[in-house]
């Protein structure tokens, strides 16, 4: 290692040891009036996953900064110690340039797709020209020499250099930004690790995924804004009917209770999938007026299909829905208006997520706990 990367390495690590002492006291805090123990929180044996080491990402939108990347860390869906080890090194130099933790995001997921966090050498004719490192990046294109980039300060400094040149890398969907950077052969596989480089940056930076960063300090987004995680509320407005109830246990989504002509927006980038009329009824209901509680259906309703195989649903819209099908998405982009055809009793947004792109009922989770883990929180829920 070279002096100057010496120097570099040792900057990009500095902060990170204070905070990752105010990281672990606010984990442990948190614990304990939750009557927890102290002791979950931290791995004896870093050989041994911890299954209560998540508890961490629970607390905190970041202000507790990243953990010490020389340190004990926490284990997340059976990645190494090496491997976690790298990517809070991704994040640490993120932090330490001034990046914002959606960059953070979109370095670990472009490092799963491009090594799986490994800092991998040449490998020969298996190799992808002359790639190496955790970003496989090459040295005939300008990145450095091989021991530099397979130096991993060297070579997350390299990457969000080039990130912070993408007009607009912050509101662009992560596939689009990685892309930019990178120039892959396969620029649609980045998105796929969105959800789980999400997680890891929740865990190794005190929840920084559900961050926003306003005036250079980092807070909880609010209703409206876009989290680091890539995901933000559909409307800005408090839940009424609640998902599954004792008194609808069919009710497969939330119902959000904003105003006619409310604009909806997309809770992330993704590909509108489906868009419909519901008029599941005899004669055919026509979406383009109010429904009743005695109207079959969603009325007017689009579909999205986010990273991760993740569906969201958005139903009873007043007019068809401003967006067609294929179209790509950014987060928080426009896609319909509140209205209240179909099976409705007012204007509202009922919306609905669904995983392992199943839109039955089977693959519908409760909207409030999978938005409030992305830090993109739907409103209160009504008395």
């Amino acid at each position: 290692m070279t002096a100057q990367v010496a120097k570099d390495h040792e900057q990009a690590r500095r902060p990170v040891r204070r905070a990752g002492l105010l990281v672990a006291l606010t984990a442990a805090l948190a614990l304990l009036c939750c009557g927890g123990s102290v002791s979950a929180f931290f791995l004896g044996d870093l050989g041994q996953p911890n299954p209560n080491a998540e508890l961490a990402a629970l607390f905190g939108c970041g202000e507790g900064g990243p953990v010490d990347a020389d340190g004990e860390l926490p284990r997340i869906n059976r990645l190494s110690e090496t491997q976690m080890r790298n990517a809070a090194i991704i994040i640490n130099v993120g932090a330490d340039l001034g990046v914002p933790p959606r960059g953070w995001v979109i370095a670990i997921a472009t490092a799963l797709q491009e090594s799986v966090l490994k800092n991998l050498p040449h490998l020969g004719k298996r190799n992808d020209h002359d790639s190496v490192g955790l970003f496989q990046q090459r040295p005939s294109q300008g990145w450095g020499s091989v021991r530099q980039i397979q130096d991993p300060v060297y070579a997350a400094t390299q990457f969000y250099k080039r990130l912070l040149r993408v007009n607009g890398w912050e509101d662009r969907p992560l596939t689009e930004v990685a892309q930019a950077v990178q120039r892959s052969a396969f620029p649609d596989a980045y998105a796929k690790h969105e959800a789980l480089a999400s997680q890891i940056v929740n865990l190794l930076a005190d929840g920084a995924a559900r961050a926003v960063e306003v005036s250079g300090r980092l807070r909880c987004a609010a209703p409206g804004e876009i989290a680091a995680s890539g995901w933000t509320a559909p409307v800005k407005s408090a839940v009424g009917s609640g998902f599954r109830t004792n008194s609808r246990p069919g009710h497969d989504g939330v119902d959000l209770s904003a105003g006619r002509y409310t604009p909806i927006r997309a809770a992330s980038s993704g590909i509108v999938t489906h868009i419909e009329c519901d008029n599941d009824s005899s004669p055919p209901y026509r979406c383009d007026r109010d429904g009743s509680p005695s109207t079959p259906g969603c009325g007017w309703y689009a579909e999205i299909t986010h990273a991760d195989n993740v569906i969201t649903r958005y139903c009873h819209m007043v007019v068809r829905p401003s967006v067609k099908e294929g179209q790509s998405v950014a987060a928080g982009q426009v896609i319909g208006q509140v209205g209240t055809s179909g099976h409705s009793s007012g204007p509202h947004l009922h919306f609905e997520v669904h995983l392992h792109g199943d839109r039955s009922a089977t693959g519908a989770v409760d909207p409030v706990d999978f938005m409030r883990e992305r830090g993109a929180a739907l409103g209160p829920q009504e008395a």
